[in-house]
């Protein structure tokens, strides 16, 4: 560094969605609804189904990991991001930056797992149901949380140890609302082949490997259903996985274009917007797609409050 008259760079400048500070205003009201809603929602359903023991099963079990990772998620940017559209400048430590990116690869790879555990289950409570309480014991349903998060940590040390190895020097200023892989490259001057293909090679095979489980799980579970007689039965068992699909498709749609997709396919501006709708929106949506139209969940829910209104 000294050798090239250059200085390390320590800190960096995130230069957000916009500079306009009327719609900064109106995207900090926005996003502070939208984060508050992730918050509540989801801290609604871990409390719900810890609280409620119909709720005791495997399904939701995942659902409530599933809502505890949205939230960390979400929590790992949005804040920063709103306090964004505040200030005229937000600075971020190096240090900072790198733990907000393993925090967020973290938990963005532990969500792909964790909807593949749910395909999985879902697979095993249709096609298998005798079997299902066997299969899906509490001993195999911890393992396959702990194979979640540890695969989510696999893949943020690859994004991290690649960062680290990347030499900043001169420019600072992070062309997106948090510190993502693709602009911090874009920043370093040491850049290399194996820095831009392993983070992509990482990445690309957690989404093949686990959408090949999602796949392979629902083709099974389709053919199951088609097997049912009833009406009654084939439609409660096609609500029980429309949820869950609606949530892969959102998650996983906008996944593959941002880290997958070749870069130079699409504009920063579109890669903002796209990190916007699976950072910020999807962990709001993902508690609303799993409790307004399910029964269960909203059983539970009047059996607690019931049950409040009883003891106040």
């Amino acid at each position: 560094m000294s050798g090239n008259n250059c200085t390390a760079v320590t800190e960096f400048i995130l230069l957000g969605l916009t500079d306009d500070p009327i719609l900064c205003a109106i995207l900090f009201v926005i996003f502070l609804g939208v984060y508050t809603v992730t918050l509540v929602g989801n801290l609604s359903i871990v409390i719900l189904i810890r609280n409620s023991s119909q709720l005791h099963t495997p399904m939701y079990l995942f659902l409530s990991h599933l809502a505890f990772v949205d939230t960390s998620y979400s929590s790992s940017v949005t804040p920063i991001m709103l306090k964004n559209f505040l200030v005229d400048k937000t600075n971020i430590p190096f240090g900072g930056c790198v733990a907000q990116m393993f925090c967020g690869a973290t938990f963005g790879t532990a969500e792909c797992f964790l909807l593949a555990v749910m395909a999985y289950d879902r697979y095993e409570a249709i096609c298998s149901p005798l079997l299902y309480s066997t299969k899906m014991s509490t001993r195999v349903c911890i393992l396959l949380l702990i194979t979640s998060y540890l695969g989510g940590c696999v893949n943020a040390w690859i994004f991290t140890s690649c960062l680290l190895n990347l030499s900043f020097c001169g420019p600072n200023k992070i062309n997106h609302f948090f510190c993502d892989y693709s602009p911090l490259l874009k920043l370093s001057y040491s850049q290399n082949n194996l820095t831009e293909i392993l983070p992509a090679a990482s990445s690309g095979l957690v989404i093949v490997i686990t959408v090949l489980i999602i796949i392979i799980s629902y083709v099974y579970i389709l053919f199951s259903i088609l097997k049912i007689s009833s009406t009654e039965g084939r439609s409660k068992a096609f609500s029980t996985c429309t949820f869950h699909l609606t949530a892969v498709t959102l998650f996983y749609g906008t996944l593959t274009f941002i880290y997958v997709m070749p870069k130079s396919s699409y504009s920063t501006d579109v890669n903002k917007v796209m990190s916007v709708f699976y950072i910020v929106m999807i962990p709001m949506l993902n508690p609303l797609i799993y409790s307004l139209r399910n029964n269960e969940v909203k059983e539970a829910l009047r059996k607690l409050m019931s049950k409040k209104h009883l003891f106040s």
